[in-house]
């Protein structure tokens, strides 16, 4: 996998922290997502035969609700105020940041993740609190997607909450928004009219954004939802699922309700993030996949829950 979409290598933390159950609590706004079916995956050149995109098949998937967008740094620091909890980030001393991100002067003195990967920088301090480390905050942008959340960070925060992750197959049927076999959760033009639907790179990766733009989040509800009332289902921030990734996914997982739960060492993330560009990594595609290890975090990653459909016996 191309790494300016997830870089990954973090340790995993030494003790997780068991967390109460506490339904109800920073509620989320719900989508409810009919039973249907759906073609699922892509045998089209766009995608990356790495990550195991295809081949496509039918899938059909079971009424659940899905969050309208993913969790926010509000909903986030609702969590944390109410147990105390302290992200893999927070344990480890630092995550990763995108270089543009992160002050000029500073820049220097950071350790890159590779010499290959010079555009990710791993920062000291920098977590969900401080997404570009020592320095920044939260509190000007609330309502953005939580970066720097592990897997094993989100799903603590769905134990608290009583909500889950969302499988591949129910993010990759709601990202579709009701459209059959578009490439995106609007539809097959990347921007129709020459409007921009997502929050994706714009100018040249890695070292020359658009004049007016930044290689950051937006807030989680922008741009226009798609056909079932879902936000940034493309770029913005990364998104865990529940499932553990496996580039044979296609070809190991049931038709009906599918979910890898074979453990392989990376778990499944989806959507791209604000680093996707065409020229390096189209993982904005709603096909596309990515994964990283359940405790590496880095400043595109976050995550959305879903739950049992409304009245369903749980």
């Amino acid at each position: 996998m191309k790494a300016c979409c997830v870089p990954g290598g973090q340790a995993e933390s030494a003790t997780l922290q068991p967390v109460a159950v506490h339904r109800g609590a920073a509620s989320p706004d719900w989508a409810d997502i009919p039973a249907g079916e759906f073609t699922m995956g892509s045998d089209a050149a766009e995608g990356f035969a790495e990550d195991g995109e295809g081949p496509a098949r039918r899938v059909a998937v079971s009424a659940f609700r899905l969050a309208r967008t993913a969790v926010t740094n509000a909903q986030f620091r609702a969590f944390v105020r109410a147990t105390s909890y302290v992200t893999e980030a927070e344990q480890a001393g630092s995550s990763f940041v995108f270089y543009l991100q992160v002050e000029r002067e500073r820049r220097r003195a950071l350790r890159t993740v590779s010499r290959e990967l010079p555009w990710w920088l791993q920062v000291e301090g920098a977590c969900w609190q401080r997404p570009a480390g020592p320095g920044s905050g939260v509190h000007d942008r609330l309502d953005h997607p939580v970066v720097h959340v592990s897997w094993n960070d989100a799903a603590a925060y769905c134990a608290w909450a009583g909500v889950r992750l969302p499988t591949e197959a129910e993010w990759e049927y709601a990202a579709r928004g009701g459209l059959a076999d578009a490439l995106y959760p609007w539809g097959d033009e990347l921007e129709p009219g020459g409007v921009r639907q997502c929050n994706i790179w714009q100018g040249e990766f890695p070292a020359a954004p658009a004049d007016g733009w930044q290689p950051q989040t937006v807030a989680a509800d922008a741009f226009a939802p798609n056909g079932w009332g879902l936000y940034n289902m493309a770029g913005n921030a990364w998104e865990w699922c529940a499932d553990w990734f496996s580039p044979g996914y296609h070809r190991e997982t049931a038709a009906s309700d599918p979910l890898q739960d074979r453990a392989t060492g990376r778990r499944s993330l989806r959507g791209g993030s604000f680093l996707c560009h065409a020229s390096y990594c189209n993982r904005y595609r709603v096909a596309a996949r990515g994964s990283n290890t359940p405790g590496s975090s880095a400043s595109n990653c976050g995550f959305r829950v879903a739950a049992p459909a409304a009245g369903a016996i749980q």
